[in-house]
């Protein structure tokens, strides 16, 4: 059997725990220790989790670290990972992936020159929900995908984390925060994006914190709160998304992709798992494959949760010499959308996105059960 290759994590924050928490359910992949600038934050997972606390320059001179897992802040994000890949260790990074498409290219030239992978979340898409709307696409079953719809909106964050203010900072913001999940499972779905036109616009001057323990304090807002966007793909389908924490409530669907021959409603891409429905012009009534697809399992509170897997694949790529799933190209595509919506929200105009990516493979079942441990 082949040896699993070993992880570290930067950033011992809320997100650790889940990756700390999953990664055993994995084939590939050892978690073995964790680092954070708050020694006591490390020394605190470390032992919730059987892990080693390590300084930050210690785990990245470890010998039984390969991959270095980057949980820290979105506004520290490439400034770590350019840090991990100096020292010789491959990175897989928590979204977004870097706040630029420059930072994005330097990483991919530095990677390069060492012969180093980078990968980076969301890995929701790889979710069995995700898949099945992938083989509907891919087989044809709605036809050619013309355009389609995103919702995601709420009143914010302000409500449940600790320490909110990241959200409302540049690199935060419901594009930032929440896009990658969307548009990676729109890219992943139907490739590349092409152009792409924005509003933006921000409700509130400053945002009060009412969750504990910081109830009652005032953060200010620095970046749009509310992004009205089409895109239009490479394709030829052009899809709206609608981002906004100024939203108490709404019924709109999260995700829906409209053919030439039907309609395929797709649950939050947030999630892994969720209800698939697709109406086709022949029928007017759903009709889905029987799909026993791993990552579709609750496992968790009720609900499918496999984080980590983007993190597995990317282990066994290496192992196996092959393309890795939740790539750099596809990651710093993503970026490159959500940084071109912001800027044209900005000037009104249309923005032409200068980047590209290969979509990456689908994960059918087998796939999925050979991630597993």
């Amino acid at each position: 059997m082949t040896k699993p290759l070993g992880i570290g994590v930067i950033g011992c924050g809320n997100i650790s725990a889940a990756y700390m928490r999953l990664a055993p359910m994995f084939s590939g992949i050892e978690m073995r220790a964790c680092a954070d600038l708050n020694a006591e934050a490390a020394h605190a997972r470390a032992s919730e989790f059987g892990l080693r606390a390590d300084t930050i320059d210690g785990l990245l001179a470890a010998d039984d670290i390969d991959i270095v897992v980057n949980l820290t802040i979105p506004a520290a994000h490439f400034k770590v990972s350019r840090q991990i890949l100096e020292a010789g260790k491959h990175v897989y990074s928590e979204k977004p992936f870097v706040l630029s498409r420059e930072e994005g290219e330097e990483l991919a030239r530095l990677a390069a020159a060492k012969s180093l992978r980078v990968g980076s979340a969301p890995d929701t898409f790889l979710g069995g929900a995700h898949q099945l709307a992938r083989e509907l696409v891919d087989t044809g079953a709605i036809g050619d995908v013309t355009s389609g719809t995103c919702f995601v909106q709420s009143p914010g964050m302000e409500m449940w984390h600790p320490n909110p203010d990241f959200f409302f900072q540049p690199g935060g913001g419901p594009i930032l925060d929440l896009g990658p999940y969307y548009l990676s499972n729109l890219v992943q779905l139907l490739g590349p994006v092409k152009r792409v036109c924005a509003m933006s616009s921000s409700a509130q001057e400053y945002r009060t914190i009412t969750s504990q323990p910081r109830a009652g304090e005032k953060i200010k807002v620095e970046t749009p709160t509310t992004i009205h966007a089409v895109m239009q793909f490479q394709s030829g389908a052009q899809v709206t998304y609608c981002a906004s924490w100024d939203v108490w409530q709404h019924g709109h669907s999260n995700m829906e992709l409209y053919g030439t021959k039907g309609t395929l409603h797709v649950p939050d891409p947030n999630f892994f798992g969720g209800e698939v429905r697709m109406t086709q012009k022949s029928s007017f009534a759903n009709g889905l494959p029987a799909w026993d697809h791993p990552f579709s399992q609750s496992n968790e509170d009720g609900r499918a949760n496999y984080r980590a897997a983007g993190l597995a694949d990317m282990a066994q790529a290496i192992l196996e010499d092959r393309p890795h799933r939740c790539a750099l190209e596809f990651a710093l595509h993503v970026v490159d959308v959500m940084t071109s919506i912001l800027a044209s929200g900005d000037s009104g105009e249309f923005v032409e996105i200068k980047t590209s990516c290969d979509r990456p493979a689908a994960l059918g079942i087998a796939d999925a059960q050979a991630l597993l441990a």
